[in-house]
């Protein structure tokens, strides 16, 4: 499974493409491809988005469904997802409104 990744040129946020095709900062609120078919959609919309200037550095990335959670399989992902390794009262991991990925 993958899912879309970008950050969000305005403020540099790690974003995911939902399922409504807007920028999430909730990691689970990303749209999963099952296939192909939804691969190439989600990068095209991601095309689209970077031509637009809304996102930079979009990316499918590798995922897997643990317990009902989205977690990507890369810790580079994982740390984008929930936020800086050595400060956590800052990113994501800080803000209990937005789902982390642990």
């Amino acid at each position: 499974m993958k899912i879309l990744t970008a950050n969000r040129l305005s403020d540099g946020e790690a974003v995911w493409l939902a399922a409504d095709h807007s920028w999430s900062e909730a990691i689970d609120a990303a749209e999963l491809a099952r296939d192909a078919t939804t691969e190439e959609r989600l990068e095209r919309t991601g095309k689209a988005a970077f031509l637009k200037n809304e996102v930079v550095d979009v990316n499918l990335i590798d995922v897997e469904v643990v317990d009902g959670a989205i977690r990507p399989l890369r810790l580079r992902e994982r740390i984008r997802a929930a936020g800086p390794t050595n400060r956590i009262d800052l990113g994501k991991q800080a803000r209990p409104e937005i789902a982390v990925a642990a």
